[in-house]
């Protein structure tokens, strides 16, 4: 994989992207199935500030409705194209888990509820990208997407037995306009691509749309890699790229290279939408979302979470397997012009301390609307999964689990 002077010469270097010298961090690592518990005490903790985070957390629980559908109509109901059309269900109680040196020190909720996680979604996406990218199946970030993705095949449940239908075509071409076709990896993993046209019967400018709408929509697309969007069109075509690439199920890729050495549980689902099958080799395929914007995405109970975070966390290493190599690791750690607070989807960084003032410039947090937020902090060695907390409260509850750390 190609790489920025600058990223090769802070490798070389046994730097990150922060400048600070890189810290391998080994351990416990949890078996499927089990995973050891300490006391905060046992482990050098301060117990009363465990307590305190988990007060916290709850006492600020997100305010949007429990009910699936409610809560995207709350988040999204005023886009257009706004309907949901993956599933949607209705979430538990406010729900977490800390885990220490590899070990949980502290959980409360309902942290074996399987609920959806929104854009953490993303962080699997862009992992499973990474691992295509380890493997050779990409041969660089820098190679442009059209290279790989030279049309895609749609599959209709609603079989057509009346003749040709000449209004509706099952094939598309989701990177062949003259702006698409420059896209390439790097800017789609880095939500810089401004990807045109529209994908599952949603188009891109619906998608958290800026301004008046028409103006918008005419307008002259930016250069790849010089804005910043999020935008969850874009992130599904990348998704369909990935699945292209892979010539298979992303969450099968995913089960069979991330979750279950891992030692992740059975019971995670990764979904799309009704309208996103793909015939692929002959078969029908779903093709995943990165979020759960119109319903879909990951749906994982807060254990696993914390498993992906500890791996993110480990520099892709389990128990003494590189699951996703430290270069991918040390890519989606570094940030761009476009928006220094994010390296790949969804990873978000902490150097400015724009995000969280009361955290190290380290940390990162993998981030989904509710809020759902994966904390890794190798500084402290600390994994912290929250769920379901006000979004301008996710600082303070990571600044009461560091009160933990202070003699």
């Amino acid at each position: 994989m190609k790489r920025p002077l600058i990223t090769i010469a802070l490798l070389m270097l046994g730097t990150n992207a922060f400048g600070q010298k890189n810290k391998t961090l080994s351990g416990y690592y949890p078996p499927a199935g089990n995973w050891q518990t300490r006391a905060p005490s046992q482990l050098g903790l301060n117990e009363q500030a465990i307590k305190n985070t988990i007060s916290f957390a709850k006492a600020h629980e997100a305010k949007s409705s429990r009910n699936g559908e409610l809560s995207q109509h709350q988040s999204f109901g005023r886009e257009p194209f706004s309907e949901a059309v993956g599933p949607l269900t209705d979430r538990g109680d406010a729900s977490g888990l800390i885990v220490y040196k590899g070990y949980v020190v502290a959980q409360w909720g309902q942290p074996s509820r399987v609920d959806i996680v929104n854009s953490v979604t993303k962080s699997l996406l862009s992992t499973v990208v990474g691992v295509a990218v380890d493997r050779g199946l990409i041969h660089s970030t820098t190679d442009t997407v059209a290279n790989y993705v030279p049309f895609v095949e749609l599959y209709d449940l609603k079989i057509n037995t009346n003749g040709f239908d000449s209004s509706q075509s099952s094939i598309i071409y989701p990177f062949a306009s003259e702006h698409n076709r420059r896209l390439t990896w790097e800017v789609m993993l880095r939500q810089t691509s401004d990807w045109e046209g529209t994908l599952w019967g949603k188009p891109d400018w619906a998608d958290r749309p800026q301004g008046d709408i028409e103006q918008y929509k005419a307008r002259k697309r930016n250069e790849p890699g010089e804005v910043y969007k999020y935008n969850d069109v874009r992130v599904n075509a990348l998704a369909l790229a990935a699945t292209s690439v892979w010539r298979k199920p992303l969450p099968q890729v995913l089960k069979e290279t991330i979750m279950d050495p891992i030692g992740a549980s059975s019971t995670w689902r990764w979904t799309g939408y009704k309208t996103s099958w793909i015939v692929l080799d002959g078969q029908p395929v779903q093709s995943v979302s990165g979020g759960g914007h119109w319903g879909g995405g990951m749906f994982i109970n807060t254990f696993d979470m914390a498993r992906f975070g500890l791996l993110t966390l480990r520099q892709g290493k389990w128990n003494g397997r590189q699951l996703i190599s430290e270069q991918w690791i040390k890519q989606a750690l570094t940030p761009t012009k476009a928006n220094t607070g994010y390296g790949y989807m969804n990873w978000f960084l902490n150097i400015d301390k724009k995000l969280l003032p009361s955290a190290p410039a380290s940390a990162w947090v993998h981030i989904g609307n509710g809020t759902n937020m994966i904390y890794c902090d190798p500084e402290h060695d600390v994994v912290m999964v929250v769920r379901w907390i006000e979004n301008r409260d996710m600082d303070g509850v990571v600044k009461a689990l560091l009160e933990a750390f202070k003699k």
